[in-house]
């Protein structure tokens, strides 16, 4: 039990609480005095030796069940007993006529089958849980594991199983007791992963090292990122920015004197007997022409203002770049950024494009930089994708997409999402992919910075 007080105060002192030393010596005390046995009395001993301001009772309070509760996993039930042979050859007739994906997750909810250890450590895992240490992010890291299972789509799956079973005969009391059977396992299987979450969150706050803040910070997801995060994080890309110029820079002067032009050199030495005495090598531009990109919606906002203020503090390594936002429409933002602060010129885009519920269009984006821009983009030009390439059931317009990426020279596409996601519910990345030269994941500073490097350093 000592070991467990003294990882939920290491919990709390990442969650923002300040204690002593002497303090965690206190409490042991008197835990040992008052004992463990009573529940109330065990955590009012902890609060009171631990909590000295009344700010920080809520974090209290949030993770002393995390730490101390008696957690079980929720009770799923089973498929009646009475079900009869000809019911269950319609159910798992329905139920083949499904995508393999949804198939899977309803045959699990129709044994009422919980999720495993090893399959929620996999899950989280995906969802980039390793570095989550804040209660705040639980429950959008659980969204984001029943995400990976294919939850969103689940209600419509049930839906679609009853009209299957009424097709083939099923009488609707028989049909209203499956439905209410996988909607009670579906919200159990959801109350697991949101347990699981709360579990592994705590966990990690109680094992973060104190000293590796701004660490933590760079491999934090996007999604997972407070306002005082986000503000850390631009002073943070200003750094990187710097570094990547000094490295850009160093890489420019390597290879400033370009490839050999071996016609050049033999017409320079016909003099000399075509004796190779002047090398001469064609002109090596290292600044590539940029066109950006970028979704800033809810979503995809702080990957977005990161990225644009990566290239705004870059522009003495790049030639031209053309950027665009977008959200139900697309901007021209470029202006916003000329001999304006970044982070100054992020501000003016973002409050004119403020993120709300209206939903995200890339198609209807690229038809308008088709019409108005497309003089932009040619076999120069590096095209850059921001965005989980999610259209809500919209129009992705591949045909578009396809006609920028023949035009200009590569295209890379910067998604936050894994692979795993793509494809699911709203997402058209599996239709975009094939048309891009590279795809990198950019769920988090570390990954975006490293993807920059790389992209300049192939210009």
């Amino acid at each position: 039990m000592d070991e467990r007080i003294v990882h939920f105060i290491a919990a709390l002192r990442a969650g923002g609480v300040r204690i002593s030393l002497a303090e965690s010596a206190d409490a042991l005390r008197a835990v040992d005095q008052l004992g463990v046995m009573n529940r109330d009395v065990f955590r009012y001993t902890l609060r009171t030796t631990l909590i000295k301001d009344s700010r920080d009772l809520p974090i209290f309070e949030e993770l002393f069940p995390w730490f101390f509760g008696v957690q079980t996993p929720p009770p799923m039930q089973n498929l009646p007993e009475d079900l009869s042979p000809a019911e269950a050859q319609m159910l798992a007739r329905a139920l083949r006529q499904l995508t393999d994906r949804l198939r899977s997750l309803l045959e699990r909810l129709l044994s009422g089958q919980p999720l495993s250890r090893e399959e929620l450590d996999q899950l989280s895992q995906m969802a980039g849980m390793d570095r989550a240490d804040d209660m705040r992010h639980r429950e959008w890291m659980a969204q984001r594991m029943q995400r990976l299972l294919g939850f969103k789509e689940v209600r419509e799956a049930i839906q679609k199983l009853a009209q299957m079973l009424q097709q083939l005969g099923m009488n609707r009391q028989r049909i209203e007791q499956i439905r209410q059977l996988l909607q009670a396992n579906a919200q159990a299987l959801r109350d697991q992963i949101d347990q699981y979450a709360g579990q592994r969150i705590a966990e990690n706050m109680s094992q973060k090292d104190p000293g590796d803040e701004q660490d933590n910070l760079m491999h934090r997801p996007f999604q997972a990122l407070s306002d005082s995060d986000i503000h850390k994080l631009r002073q943070e890309v200003q750094r990187l920015a710097t570094i990547l110029r000094t490295r850009i820079a160093l890489r420019q002067k390597r290879a400033k004197s370009g490839l050999l032009d071996a016609k050049a050199t033999i017409r320079q030495n016909l003099k000399h007997g075509n004796v190779p005495f002047q090398v001469k090598h064609r002109d090596h531009d290292l600044k590539p022409k940029l066109v950006a990109v970028c979704d800033l919606s809810t979503s995809m906002r702080y990957c977005s203002e990161l990225m644009l203020t990566f290239l705004s503090a870059l522009q003495s390594q790049i030639s031209k770049t053309h950027a665009f936002a977008f959200i139900n429409h697309l901007e021209y933002i470029s202006p916003d950024f000329a001999g304006n602060d970044p982070s100054k010129a992020v501000e003016q885009v973002l409050d004119r494009m403020p993120s709300g519920h209206y939903n995200t269009d890339l198609g209807k984006s690229l038809k308008q930089l088709v019409d108005s821009h497309l003089d932009l983009i040619d076999h120069r030009t590096t095209l850059i994708i921001v965005g989980d390439g999610r259209n809500n059931y919209k129009d992705p317009r591949l045909d578009l997409f396809s006609l920028l990426t023949r035009r200009c020279r590569r295209t890379i596409w910067l998604n936050p999402e894994p692979p795993s996601l793509w494809g699911t519910g709203d997402s058209d990345m599996l239709q975009y992919a094939p048309g891009c030269d590279h795809i990198f994941q950019v769920s988090n500073l570390a990954e975006l910075n490293a993807a920059i490097d790389h992209l300049l350093s192939q210009a």
